[in-house]
């Protein structure tokens, strides 16, 4: 017998500790794939960009290109709109050109054509994208002056703190200049000249490199200018550079259009041609964006058979179904590792439910005046030696008729105390009110005040566990916990060992 029960010990253990595993697991899929956070209420920013081009049409066939930012590039891409009527829309593989055409015939009036992209900051894999080595820049051709001068600049650049990348430009900003850089720059540079000279030096230490073009989201920014960048290829992967600090990495809310290129709009058959940008940010649920996250992680069928995928109000029931394993747990651990002695077993968990509902104090107040009156009730129906069933009953009709009263009181008076009667379970007050009674008849008044006093204690504790939003969320977000708790409840259940009151009882006998 000992043997069997040993090995079914042994079994749950097992299960218990793949239970772990499998949690593990699938929180770290939650967070890594669907954007899932253990803060309760967290947000994520949406970004609306929108490209306003404008440009006065030729007598030739127009055709655009705009060079349009891609989903790695530390934003992913929510919603992609275009507004231009009567123009063929093409994008190529990489998803970053897109390319407009219009029929053969031009038209005569000014042309307006509008991109709008939803962005949302995509934290998980900010700066941790790989990309292959790209081929090494040809050499640039200098004459002989122009390469003395070049290698001086390198040279220079040396002493300075920092990466080859950072030293450089570190070097070309420098105030004032030294007189190599003064040699070698033009009169007047800029930024895209600046661009080309960097590029020129990096490809001397044969470092790929690419100009890049892209602004920094800011709310309600109207007619926003590009942002001229340079982009190294170090470590494996493309490291973003300020031109003008030598300061290295993607600034926070900073979004690439463009990445290598030399333009970041072409049009042809037309002139004049100008892109304005406006941004304007919104606030959203990260947990509204999982499909979204899911989709775009390729793990969308995963996402589709899960509870996140229900309406938001069935979403809103298992949110509080999903936190009540774990009051059940602390109602075990209570009852058979400490030895408390509760009103039933799972009535504390009840009586914490409702509290929930009626909110902390007025459900205090409205259940001892309840369990008071219903006793009194029950003494005074004794006189009647009326059989269980019956009995019962009429305990349960008074405590109904308790309910109606408090709650017309209550709206009279205005008091939220008496109103939140209706929110307590109807039988289980009758059946706490009945099973007192009895304890009181055959243990006396002090056993049974202890029960109900234990079986509110434990209410209590039960109630800051399941009220805490914090703890909500985490049971909801990550509902692979429940058959860890499962488990260990049924670990529990094959615990045969000295409660911690019984530890406390039998004392004596251990120190004689």
């Amino acid at each position: 017998m000992l043997k069997k029960f040993a090995s079914i010990r042994g079994g749950l253990t097992i299960l218990l500790i793949l239970s772990i595993i499998y949690a593990i697991y699938g929180i770290y899929y939650k967070i890594e794939f669907w954007g899932f956070s253990f803060k309760p209420k967290q947000n994520t920013n949406l970004w609306s960009v929108e490209a306003h081009i404008s440009f006065t049409p030729t007598n030739l066939p127009i055709k655009i290109n705009l060079t349009t930012p891609r989903s790695n590039d530390a934003f992913k891409i929510l919603e992609e709109n275009i507004i231009a009527p009567t123009y063929k829309i093409k994008k190529n593989r990489s998803g970053s050109l897109l390319t407009l055409s219009s029929p053969a015939k031009s038209p005569e009036e000014k042309q307006n054509i509008y991109y709008k992209i939803m962005l949302f900051d995509n934290i998980y894999t900010r700066g941790k994208t790989k990309a292959p080595k790209p081929q090494t820049p040809p050499q640039p051709i200098f004459d002989s002056q122009k390469s003395a001068e070049a290698k001086q600049i390198l040279k220079l650049a040396q002493t300075l703190d920092g990466d080859a990348i950072t030293q450089i430009i570190s070097l070309l900003n420098q105030e004032p200049l030294s007189p190599a850089v003064q040699a070698y720059l033009p009169v007047k540079t800029s930024q895209q000249e600046m661009v080309e000279i960097i590029q020129e030096l990096l490809a001397l230490k044969q470092i790929p490199s690419r100009p890049a073009r892209g602004f920094k989201l800011e709310e309600s920014k109207k007619s926003l200018s590009p942002d001229l960048m340079l982009e190294a290829y170090i470590d494996n992967s493309w490291k973003l550079y300020n031109i003008k600090t030598g300061k290295k990495g993607l600034p926070d809310n900073f979004v690439l259009f463009q990445r290598g290129g030399k333009s970041l709009i072409d049009v042809i058959g037309g002139e004049d041609s100008v892109i304005k940008f406006s941004v304007m940010k919104s606030v959203t649920s990260t947990m509204s964006l999982a499909e979204q996250r899911a989709k775009l992680a390729g793990t969308q069928s995963w996402f589709n058979y899960s509870i996140y995928n229900l309406p938001l109000s069935q979403q809103n029931t298992l949110k509080w179904l999903s936190i009540y394993p774990l009051g059940i747990l602390l109602i075990v651990l209570i009852r058979n590792v400490v030895g408390i002695q509760t009103m039933g077993t799972f009535t504390p968990m009840l009586l914490s439910m409702a509290l929930v509902k009626t909110g902390f104090w007025s459900g205090m107040i409205c259940f001892s005046v309840m369990i008071l009156l219903g006793l009194i009730i029950r003494f005074l129906m004794n006189r009647f030696n009326l059989l269980l069933v019956p009995r019962i009953s009429a305990v349960v009709i008074f405590v109904i008729l308790i309910m109606q009263i408090l709650t017309i009181l209550g709206y009279r008076m205005d008091l939220t105390i008496a109103q939140s009667a209706v929110f307590f379970p109807i039988i289980i007050t009758a059946w706490i009110i009945e099973r007192a009674s009895i304890i009181w008849e055959e243990e006396g008044p002090i056993n049974a005040g202890k029960e109900i006093f234990y079986s509110i204690i434990t209410a209590i504790i039960v109630y800051f566990v399941i009220s805490s939003e914090y703890i909500r969320h985490i049971m909801f977000a990550f509902n692979e916990l429940n058959i860890v708790i499962l488990f260990i409840v049924m670990l529990l259940g094959t615990y045969t060992g000295y409660r911690i009151l019984e530890l406390k009882r039998f004392s004596p006998l251990v120190k004689r």
